[in-house]
């Protein structure tokens, strides 16, 4: 790719593993509450249960559908609601502490650092644009240890409106002080990344995290590991 100098990144899952940090810190309250010997569920319902769940209220954030708080109070509850459990104490006791602990697993998606100490040998600007929650996206790049590689790290929660929307990709920009067309974004969600990002006008490359293979297109570079973009950017 000419003339790229800032590489835009998602966050969670594109280069923080958050589906294999959820799945360990839920599983870590699962046991310490017993919730299989006190309401017999087992975990890998549970855990693929919430994963569905919790994926759909994500989608709705990015929709502008519904609020954070919306999702931080019926994640955990709506899960429990499809074992027959209806305490909301329960559930909330899950968030609050999931929220905590999750930042105990600092998981990267293999290829991570290769990748990034390749493009910072390479003199690229990297930066981070995710629709997490601002406190909790700067958190897990430091517990991590990747802050390093960033220039700036943006949040929706600073735009007050989430990716796919024009107005978090042109926000970045700004606090990058980048051009659209010197500009690169990588992310592994085809709305909020892909469409978002192209819509906006800049160039992208898909991360197919889970190898869906479900948008193959001549016009978007995809890769399924994250070492195979040394092969793209040069």
């Amino acid at each position: 790719m000419e003339n790229i100098r800032h590489i835009f990144f998602d966050l969670d899952n594109t280069l923080w593993d958050h589906r294999k940090n959820a799945y360990n810190t839920i599983k870590d309250l699962f046991l310490k509450l017993e919730i299989n010997e006190k309401y017999n569920i087992d975990f890998e319902s549970f855990h693929k249960t919430y994963d569905r769940i919790n994926e759909h209220l994500w989608e709705l954030i990015r929709d502008a559908k519904i609020d954070k708080d919306y999702l931080r109070k019926h994640r955990f509850y709506d899960t429990f609601l499809e074992f027959g459990v209806d305490n909301f104490e329960l559930s909330q006791y899950f968030e609050e502490h999931f929220l905590d602990r999750i930042l105990s697993y600092n998981d990267l998606v293999e290829g991570t650092i290769e990748l990034l100490d390749y493009l910072k040998s390479k003199q690229y600007k990297l930066h981070i644009i995710s629709n997490g929650f601002q406190e909790v996206t700067e958190r897990k790049c430091i517990l991590s240890g990747i802050d390093k590689y960033f220039e700036t790290i943006t949040s929706a929660d600073s735009v007050g409106k989430r990716k796919p929307n024009a107005e978090v990709f042109k926000f970045a920009l700004s606090e990058a002080k980048a051009n659209i067309d010197e500009s690169l974004m990588i992310g592994d969600d085809w709305i909020a990344d892909v469409i978002g990002a192209t819509n906006f006008g800049m160039k992208v490359i898909y991360f197919d995290a889970l190898h869906k293979k479900t948008h193959q297109t001549e016009n978007i570079n995809i890769v399924d590991h994250l070492t195979k973009i040394k092969n793209i950017i040069k």
